[in-house]
């Protein structure tokens, strides 16, 4: 993400500020232990699944402590807990390429996601990051099944002073990704964001419908240059990462936008993601406001979070 020049630090490390809180003061006084027993490991995965990290990441991560403690003869906690901080190192160390770069323009961002994740807010504080980077921006209101969907691309659009390409609700959301690009193209665009309909766990043939828009998007651009960003509401936990793997048994994301990590939600939930969709985490939405985003960093993530 070396064009996004880790924007914002000082906002993603405040969203933080809650699974910081209630975290480190309990990893600090658990690793303060003496002694590795089975009262430790019991109560370091309860710890770890109370920030949001769900239980089958917590039992991984748990179960590798021991092994490595076991492995390399460790007994106190002070060492345990740089095992605990390369683990988390390993989790995050997913193929991870800046998504404007080595692409033909104009990149075409897909944003996919349940209805309430935050996508459109999303999309939002995306355009406002990238005309803050100089880049020309163009959106697609595509989710064509919600009239208020498409108002509240256009209301945005207004705001950010961005064209965005629509047509009546109820229309093949397909024809719109077309038109899209072929404006983006033909002005001469940066990046175009397309929005996606919302309604799809569940529903089969809405998501056969994003399978199909996904393959228009990808024949009318450079494949290459074709993103496609899955939005997981942060402070839903475990349910979000449901819905999210639903989303993967249809399409392929390349990253994830976690919205509403503004101090609601458990920071665990990033490792829940890492671990158990192996998709990196690209950008988070660190509060209401249009500039509040950051681009995550996984280093700096685990530094908030383990002392």
């Amino acid at each position: 993400m070396n064009v996004f020049k880790k924007r914002n630090p000082t906002k993603f490390t405040e969203s933080l500020e809650k699974t910081r809180s209630s975290l480190v003061g309990q990893l600090g006084d658990l690793f303060k232990k003496s002694e590795l027993d089975t009262e430790f490991w019991e109560d370091l995965e309860g710890t770890l699944i109370s920030a949001d990290t769900g239980l089958e990441t917590a039992e991984k991560i748990v179960s590798q402590l021991r092994e490595n403690a076991k492995a390399k003869n460790i007994s106190t906690g002070k060492e345990c807990l740089k095992e605990l901080r390369s683990e988390l190192k390993n989790i995050f160390d997913l193929k991870d390429e800046d998504p404007l770069t080595r692409a033909q323009k104009p990149v075409v961002f897909v944003m996919v996601g349940v209805n309430g994740a935050g996508k459109t807010t999303s999309i939002a504080k995306l355009t406002h990051l990238l005309i803050s980077l100089n880049q020309k921006v163009i959106l697609g209101a595509a989710d064509t099944f919600r009239a208020a969907a498409v108002d509240q691309i256009q209301i945005w659009g207004d705001k950010l002073g961005v064209t965005v390409i629509a047509q009546d609700p109820g229309s093949d959301p397909g024809a719109v990704a077309f038109d899209t690009i072929k404006a983006a193209k033909s002005r001469n665009m940066d990046v175009a964001i397309i929005d996606t309909a919302g309604r799809l766990q569940g529903k089969s043939n809405l998501m056969e419908e994003l399978k199909k828009i996904s393959k228009i998007i990808i024949r009318e651009s450079d494949e290459s240059s074709v993103k496609i960003i899955l939005t997981i509401d942060g402070t839903t936990g475990q349910n979000g990462l449901i819905q999210a793997i639903e989303f993967t048994k249809f399409v392929s994301p390349d990253g994830i936008f976690l919205s509403k990590l503004d101090g609601t939600a458990k920071g665990g939930i990033a490792i829940a993601i890492a671990d158990q969709l192996k998709i990196p985490i690209w950008f988070v939405g660190t509060g209401e406001q249009p500039d509040d985003i950051a681009v995550f960093d996984p280093n700096l993530f685990i530094s908030r979070i383990i002392d």
